[in-house]
């Protein structure tokens, strides 16, 4: 273990994302203000208005040492790399406004992190709304089809991608990818992410016993929410996928999109930032696309040369639907 003895507060930090939710997030903070951890808690306002007020922050019992950072405009996803910047842990977890950690869990994962060198980020269980329900992208997480490394297991099924909200991540590895992209504003933004840490060495687990809480918000902007999420998947793929794979995406997606009455919208932005797209493109190394294709296109994936991590179920039962670039959050 890396941090054997030093106490959950010492070894992770929480960057909480706000947008004119006031009342979502003083909601939110009095559940981190009571975790037994006694986090670090760094709030990030992506330009509220009103904006959030330190003493909003600071004001609840148990969050008088907590940080406020103020975005000039509202900067999506992004902001959260202005909270990141003040993180001085070794972990870093994550909430928007409307979710908040279950006790214990981040201790939980800070000792899932200090074991395993080899993984970089933990995607959480989430509970929906008061009577707790399981969110469908985590019954997806954890029938995983992707194969593990050889050697030691995983602590959890192995993923390709993360749920943004949801997430313990190891603060080098955020900052080493240079954390999201400004570009993709909010939706999929945690797929490029995800893709860029595995193509470095790591690895993306979904860790049952690191739990969140969702009570999802009635104030969003869901049709714009989708157009953008709709346009980064298009991006996305171009930015980091071999071209057949590209090309093969960017139908699914387009079909999707027309299916929404999107169809010319979505297109008309991906186009715009078809230029930054191809400037910026890497494709990922081949195993971190067998990853994808295991999960995506299952009858495309080359045999995995270890089974997937499936415990109680059958290796290769067939594809598991990935709901998780579609969710609302």
């Amino acid at each position: 273990m890396d941090h054997p003895d030093k106490p959950a507060r010492d070894r992770i930090s929480i960057v909480v994302l706000t947008h004119n939710r006031p009342a979502e997030l003083a909601r939110t903070l009095q559940h981190l203000a009571a975790l037994p951890e006694r986090p670090h808690v760094i709030v990030v306002d992506n330009a509220s208005t009103p904006p959030v007020t330190p003493e909003q922050v600071r004001g609840i019992p148990g969050l008088a040492d907590a940080r406020l950072v103020r975005c000039p405009i509202n900067e999506g996803a992004a902001g959260r790399n202005r909270g990141v910047a003040l993180v001085d842990t070794p972990y870093v977890a994550f909430c928007d406004d409307d979710t908040w950690w279950s006790p214990g869990s981040l201790a939980t994962a800070a000792d899932l992190l200090d074991a395993d060198p080899r993984v970089m980020a933990l995607s959480a269980r989430v509970l929906v709304g008061p009577d707790n329900r399981f969110d469908p992208a985590c019954e997806a997480m954890a029938r995983s089809p992707v194969a593990p490394p050889p050697g030691v297991p995983l602590p959890g099924p192995p993923l390709v991608s993360f749920m943004a909200g949801a997430v313990v991540m190891r603060t080098a590895a955020f900052r080493a990818v240079g954390g999201y992209q400004p570009r993709l504003f909010l939706g999929a933004e945690e797929v490029l992410m995800a893709f860029d840490m595995a193509a470095r060495g790591g690895w993306i687990v979904y860790a049952p016993q690191v739990v969140t809480h969702h009570h999802p918000s009635v104030a969003r902007d869901a049709v714009q929410r989708q157009l953008t999420t709709l346009r980064n998947r298009l991006w996305i793929p171009w930015l980091r996928l071999p071209l057949r794979w590209a090309w093969d995406e960017s139908r699914v997606v387009l079909r999707q999109a027309r299916a929404a009455g999107m169809a010319w919208p979505v297109l008309r932005a991906a186009l715009g930032g078809l230029p930054w797209v191809l400037a910026q493109r890497q494709p990922v190394p081949r195993e971190v696309l067998r990853r994808w294709l295991a999960v995506y296109r299952p009858h495309a994936a080359p045999a995995p040369t270890a089974p997937a991590y499936a415990p109680g179920t059958a290796a290769g039962a067939g594809p598991v639907p990935h709901p998780l670039n579609n969710r609302p959050r």
